[in-house]
């Protein structure tokens, strides 16, 4: 067993390994997170995409299959925008090439949406389930919600992307601050700034939010070997999140186009775009990315942009092209490499033991 100096997040979560699974929607189901449980980290799921009835049901897998182990469920916190007709007609029209090159009835688009914000039908679930950690991603729900999942017992968790967001989340009652630095894939967490011209690294955002917090830190960003992990660890981190480094891994619900995405992802070709789904993420630069450019004025605000798109991706990712749709990595994607999960893991924490010379 390794001799972790920083037990904060280990008793925080009751795990052995100071490494948290990022929940990533369409890449990672119970199997992942049973995986990573297995291998003596703490287990997510993403719950802002699929139904209650689904939520409940993985849960259920999950605690069958790693009795004990504490799981996590996470959660968006955005607040929905309603876009004028201008608006929904102006995005529509800068898909409209698309649309003709590919025989879409705009008429026939299908309703946008698929990502749900917390609200009191979850929270209910919550309550029922009693998972031991829920995090949220976009700030924290409202308070009256808030007060209900702190309730039920649960580590409360968030993200932050600057020093005050990381303030605002302490200073609403988080056990812990995920410090998601710019190189992280998928959503930026972002929600008290839009300025991604200004958004700090995994790097320079850790130990800041170390010395600003009382709270354990959690890094999150461009770690996806024992290398980044133990870096982390040095600048205060009381844990990392990995999320890329298992979008290959055999328990991975990762899409094809997604994987052959991630098989040329290199340190020079993700950006972060708002054209995919309204929101500032990170992922492998795509056709659509390319020519609409990466953050557009005209997107719809999220969840709404991705849904002109479905018939899109539709076209496309049966022949592995991922044209039109989210192929999220973060900065450190060519370090990837296909293996389970639970070996993932293993190389990962003995190489940051290794480098830290822990016994």
């Amino acid at each position: 067993m390794i001799a972790w100096t920083d037990r904060r997040a280990l008793d925080l979560f009751a795990i052995e390994h100071p490494l948290l699974l990022a929940p990533m929607a369409g890449s990672g189901g119970s199997a992942l997170a049973i995986a990573v449980a297995h291998a003596g980290g703490l287990g997510s799921l993403p719950c802002a995409s699929i139904s209650l009835q689904t939520i409940e049901a993985e849960v259920r897998l999950f605690r069958s299959t790693v009795p004990g182990s504490r799981i996590n469920l996470n959660f968006f916190a955005h607040t929905p925008a309603t876009p004028t007709t201008e608006d929904t007609q102006r995005w529509l029209g800068r898909l409209a090439p698309y649309f003709a090159e590919f025989g879409v009835d705009v008429a026939a688009l299908p309703a946008a949406g698929g990502r749900a914000p917390f609200d009191a039908q979850m929270c209910s679930l919550v309550e029922s389930l009693r998972p031991e950690v829920v995090s949220f991603h976009f700030g924290l729900p409202a308070d009256a919600l808030l007060d209900r999942v702190k309730a039920t017992g649960a580590i409360v968790l968030a993200s932050a992307t600057t020093v005050i967001e990381g303030r605002w989340l302490e200073s609403r009652g988080c056990d812990a601050v995920i410090a998601q630095g710019y190189e992280a894939g998928g959503h930026r967490g972002n929600f008290l700034t839009d300025d991604m011209a200004t958004q700090p690294g995994v790097f320079a955002l850790v130990p800041q939010l170390v010395d600003a917090l009382k709270v354990p830190v959690i890094a999150a960003g461009g770690i996806v070997d024992g290398r980044g992990m133990a870096a982390a660890l040095c600048l205060g981190a009381s844990a990392v999140q990995l999320g890329t480094a298992f979008l290959l891994s055999d328990e991975a619900t990762s899409v094809t186009a997604h994987r052959n995405a991630l098989r040329t992802a290199r340190d020079d070709n993700t950006a972060v775009t708002n054209v995919l789904t309204g929101r500032p993420a990170r992922g492998v630069v795509n056709r659509v990315m390319r020519e609409l450019g990466l953050l557009s004025e005209d997107a719809l605000p999220f969840p709404l942009a991705g849904g002109p798109l479905t018939p899109l991706r539709a076209a496309t990712e049966p022949d592995g092209l991922g044209d039109f749709q989210p192929l999220w990595s973060g900065q450190s994607g060519a370090l990837v490499r296909e293996a389970a999960a639970a070996q993932i893991v293993q190389d990962v924490v003995e190489q940051a033991a290794r480098l830290l010379r822990l016994p």
